[in-house]
């Protein structure tokens, strides 16, 4: 039968994009995802996944499926934190991480709801723009974005934020809006990176692949100052959908290729291995899960 890891197997899977990703974001063997993912379809005697040697799409019913199942891994999730509070007493002080402009406006505003339902947990936020050591820095556990570096931390992803194409209507008005990825080659394109080579942004449309080399007058090595540098007509950007609402909102920004997909940026919670986990971290770890998951940010 299969387990309650073979399901979270596929939905990582089918967002991650291929096996081995999913892999690397569960921190199991490729072997072991690809294990999970055969005992899954063998038992609902249906293909879920579609594999070539890169990419791993889900079928019509793999996508339908992905969809019901991540909403009861969530309920799953919410009410392993539920019952958190009849099997243990869920109190004391936690010490969790966040960058800089993630943790005010989506940070904050969960670590709230957590201190509502549970009013014996004290909670220190520490901010920073790196990713600090959670052992020297005693955190409990830290949420990241983007992809995760090999390390010896435990890990779970949250969700997958949403990657746009954006820039500001003068510069529309001036150069015109690209009707296709391909048509980006001849625009102005705000690279996120402090050296001059370029930058591939990889799109997708149904079945269809379509990376596109990029080059710019403006790079820069800072998501904000990036988004900054579209809002003031500087070129073409990618961002997180969570960042530039703001801007998108008071009309300073505007969407491209929407019917386009850019990969999505990662978001996981991180903490330390090697130890039992308190029960406030366990809970706090699984009511992010099941907020975020139903709930995502941007």
């Amino acid at each position: 039968m299969a387990s309650l890891d073979d399901y979270r197997v596929f939905v990582a899977i089918v967002e991650q994009g291929n096996l081995t990703a999913a892999a690397r974001q569960l921190h199991r063997s490729l072997q072991a995802v690809s294990r999970s993912l055969q005992a899954l379809e063998r038992e609902l005697g249906v293909e879920l996944v579609q594999r070539t040697t890169r990419r791993a799409q889900p079928t019509a019913a793999g996508l339908a499926f992905h969809g019901r199942i991540r909403t009861a891994l969530a309920d799953i999730d919410l009410a392993r934190s539920e019952l958190a509070e009849h099997g243990a007493r869920i109190d004391g002080a936690l010490r969790i991480g966040g960058s800089t402009q993630f943790s005010a406006p989506y940070l904050v505003p969960l670590i709230a709801a957590f201190m509502e339902r549970y009013p014996g947990v004290t909670v220190e936020l520490v901010v920073a723009d790196r990713h600090v050591d959670l052992q020297r820095e005693k955190l409990d556990a830290a949420v990241r974005l983007g992809e995760l570096a090999p390390s010896r931390l435990h890990a779970r992803q949250l969700g997958t934020l949403r990657m746009l194409t954006v820039g500001a209507p003068g510069y529309f008005a001036r150069h015109g809006r690209p009707r296709k990825p391909a048509e980006l080659v001849r625009h102005e394109c705000i690279v996120r990176q402090s050296d001059g080579a370029k930058q591939r942004w990889d799109y997708a449309r149904g079945n269809r692949r379509q990376p596109v080399e990029v080059r710019g007058r403006f790079r820069a090595d800072n998501a904000a100052a990036c988004n900054a540098a579209a809002a003031a007509g500087l070129g073409i950007a990618v961002a997180a959908a969570w960042q530039v609402r703001p801007l998108l909102d008071q009309g300073r920004l505007e969407t491209v290729l929407d019917d386009w997909q850019l990969p999505g940026l990662p978001l996981h919670i991180v903490w330390p291995s090697g130890r039992q986990l308190p029960a406030r971290t366990r809970a706090f770890i699984d009511f992010a899960a099941a907020r975020w998951t139903t709930e995502p940010p941007g």
